[in-house]
């Protein structure tokens, strides 16, 4: 994945939010604003090129706040689907919250 051509999905507002993920979002007090944040700024820590219906990868960015986001993004060619953003924790990442715990 390439984080300059999602990037530019959201800066042309080429972003698709399925109604599971907004509802996810506002039960996480997660806004589209923090999301734009994210990605904007943000660098792709994990790739998922066989995910199904479209390769996606994970985000690690910053809310408006400044609070570490991770964001799953697909991309079809067409546009930027937000698949879900939350919060990371030390349960399942290393401290930077940017590596995943070895299980």
């Amino acid at each position: 994945m390439d984080i300059q051509k999602i990037q530019s999905f959201f800066q042309e507002r080429s972003v698709k939010w399925s109604t599971h993920c907004l509802e996810r979002m506002q039960e996480r007090d997660i806004s589209r604003e923090d999301v734009y944040s994210c990605v904007l700024r943000g660098e792709i820590i994990e790739d998922y090129p066989n995910d199904y219906p479209f390769p996606s990868c994970l985000i690690f960015g910053h809310t408006i706040q400044g609070k570490v986001l991770h964001t799953v993004i697909g991309v079809d060619g067409a546009a930027a689907y937000v698949i879900t953003a939350y919060y990371p924790s030390t349960d399942k990442f290393e401290a930077d919250l940017k590596t995943r715990k070895e299980r």
